[in-house]
């Protein structure tokens, strides 16, 4: 929506585009860079720009020239997410919580992790985060499609994914190591994003950023928090956490 804002409708693909090749800039720039805090921060912003750039706007760009909702798009793209989503269920390498839970309880492992195996934090961190609003994308769309914004059903989905994205904040907090943090903290973000976006639907809250004029305060206190947030993780070093946390158990 910001895009076609700002550059209208007739130049609003072209800018996605280059959108997208900024966010492919800055996923290249992460895989290289050594640093972990910073290449879990570019390839989280590079995932956003992508999505944003070629994934979202590709959809509006065929709905416009198809003359077809954008919504029946994004659902068709379920079977392909699936498919592509088990090449990250069943690798070996994963460290996602999720995955690893199912692979402990339902005996799906496929192997141990490779010894030495050095993890790019840009690339994982990238993958999470597009497969994460992938998949909160389809739920909602399926939700509204075939149950309704007011059904039963999505109420129960609102409270289930309310109670997760609350009991995963609370977990976030007892986090001592930055790095950790942050890649915690994104598939938390977007896990409650998607009640908020039912909120948004049942017109309890507004989309404060589509109206920057309206809500500029606001939106200065949101960025200035975020930025803090990206420079504290940033300067902290590695490490410096954890040794507070054995001081404090060492100390009490």
């Amino acid at each position: 929506m910001l895009v076609s804002m700002m550059f209208g409708h007739d130049y609003q693909y072209l800018a996605a585009f280059i959108l997208g090749i900024f966010g492919l800039s800055l996923l290249f720039i992460g895989m290289k860079n050594e640093n972990e805090v910073v290449a879990t921060w570019l390839g989280y912003f590079a995932a956003v720009l992508m999505w944003t750039g070629w994934v979202e706007y590709s959809f509006h760009f065929y709905s416009d020239l198809s003359e077809t909702e954008v919504r029946f798009f994004m659902q068709s793209t379920t079977g392909i997410m699936m498919v592509t989503l088990s090449y990250f269920f069943f690798n070996k390498e994963t460290r996602c919580n999720f995955f690893k839970w199912f692979h402990r309880n339902l005996r799906l492992s496929t192997g141990k992790p490779t010894s030495g195996y050095r993890r790019n934090y840009a690339a994982i961190t990238a993958m999470e985060t597009i497969y994460v609003m992938w998949f909160f994308y389809i739920i909602l769309y399926l939700l509204y499609e075939f149950a309704g914004d007011r059904s039963p059903i999505t109420y129960t989905f609102f409270f289930l994914n309310s109670i997760w994205a609350l009991f995963l904040l609370l977990r976030l907090a007892k986090f001592w190591n930055v790095t950790r943090a942050v890649r915690y903290a994104i598939p938390t973000a977007l896990i409650a994003f998607a009640s908020y976006e039912i909120m948004l639907r049942w017109k309890i809250l507004n989309e404060i950023w589509l109206s920057p004029r309206e809500y500029i305060f606001e939106l200065v206190l949101i960025t200035a928090a975020i930025s803090l947030g990206i420079l504290i993780a940033v300067i902290t070093p590695e490490g410096e956490k954890e040794r507070l946390a054995r001081k404090d158990a060492l100390d009490s």
